[in-house]
């Protein structure tokens, strides 16, 4: 089918939306967070804008996270987000965008049907849903022409997902709901477990980013936080050292690991001969976490390195694919019309 209209790429992530335009590049960089009317329900606020209003917000205002480990929570607020970049976007144009929306390779039939009709709904001609890992490999810069195998591992913030390409083809993509959330949980439990301090996630989330490492960092440093006593429930300031958080984190870490074995181990001989010799790519905001690919490394034994920009390498993924739109047809992915998705469901109920 011939892509007609603006070109609009949309990485649908748990904790950030990036949109991709194709002519301009990312144009929009938002937390994926909603403030809702809770008398209504009416979305008065998005992305950025409401970030810190978490834990502050009134009674009056629900301040709701759309996506939770990569599958929508919210629907409405999900329509909302993609009506409103596509109006901001196309402005007055009478022809409708065709939109490009990156999913975690977990997500079921049943929900790419429903995301492609929001897609619809909220303005789009056409629409297309396409696999992270592929975006992420693509953005990454890797030539999924070549005929060798190569691993790419792509940690958001409500999944990890681990895929193996050859000729232009995911050939093994497997995914685990643990990634960057689930490491800000880990400490966040931490601390009420072993601190007697409660912290909210941007606290926890800061703490990541600051001192937060796969391995013992090598002088040990700290930060100090706020909190609250989890005993007598006034403010607290501690003070939370590297160990601190690598040992939170260290369970969640593993489950990350135990993917990327997992897929290798499903990988044949030759494919894995392959990518000993190419290694593993590492993309999204949690491959920032310090010295994660060097605990991949020591633990698996292969070359791993951290892409450039990780966290647009799937935005910038979405703007390769509407390049190269042979790349979609080779994995069976292309863009659906209002009447398509119609003749899909007819089916499905026969």
């Amino acid at each position: 089918m011939k892509i007609s209209g603006m070109k609009i790429g949309i990485d649908l992530g748990t904790t950030s939306i990036l949109i991709y335009v194709r002519g301009k590049g990312i144009v929009a960089h938002e937390t994926s967070i909603a403030a809702l009317d809770a008398a209504t329900g009416d979305v008065l606020a998005l992305g950025n804008a409401v970030q810190q209003m978490i834990g502050r917000n009134p009674d009056c205002l629900e301040i709701v996270h759309p996506m939770r480990d990569g599958v929508i929570s919210s629907f409405t607020v999900i329509h909302a987000i993609i009506e409103y970049y596509i109006k901001n976007i196309c402005g007055n144009r009478i022809l409708k965008p065709s939109v490009m929306i990156c999913t975690p390779s977990s997500v079921t039939s049943l929900e790419r049907s429903a995301i492609l009709e929001l897609a619809i709904a909220a303005g789009a001609g056409q629409a297309c849903l396409v696999d992270e890992p592929l975006a992420a490999a693509l953005g990454s810069g890797i030539d999924l022409s070549m005929r060798s195998g190569q691993l790419v591992v792509d940690i958001g913030g409500g999944t990890t997902d681990a895929a193996v390409f050859i000729s232009g083809s995911m050939f093994i993509a497997r995914s685990t709901k643990v990634a960057g959330n689930a490491f800000e949980e880990a400490i966040a439990r931490y601390l009420r477990r072993e601190r007697n301090v409660l912290v909210g996630r941007l606290t926890a989330e800061e703490i990541k980013k600051k001192i937060g490492s796969a391995q013992l960092r090598v002088p040990e440093i700290a930060i100090q936080v706020s909190g609250q006593s989890y005993i007598s429930r006034m403010p607290v300031k501690i003070e939370v050292s590297s160990s601190e958080t690598y040992y939170a984190m260290r369970e969640r870490l593993r489950d990350v690991l135990e993917l990327i074995r997992s897929v290798l181990e499903e990988t044949p001989p030759e494919i894995a001969g392959d990518i000993c010799d190419h290694g593993i790519v590492l993309t999204g905001g949690g491959a920032m976490l310090f010295q994660l690919d060097e605990m991949l490394r020591r633990e698996i034994g292969l070359p791993v390195r951290v892409a450039k920009n990780p966290i647009l390498c799937v935005a910038q993924g979405l703007g390769v694919l509407f390049e190269h739109q042979s790349i979609l047809e080779n994995n069976s992915y292309f863009f659906r019309t209002d009447d398509d998705i119609g003749e899909f469901e007819r089916n499905r109920n026969l």
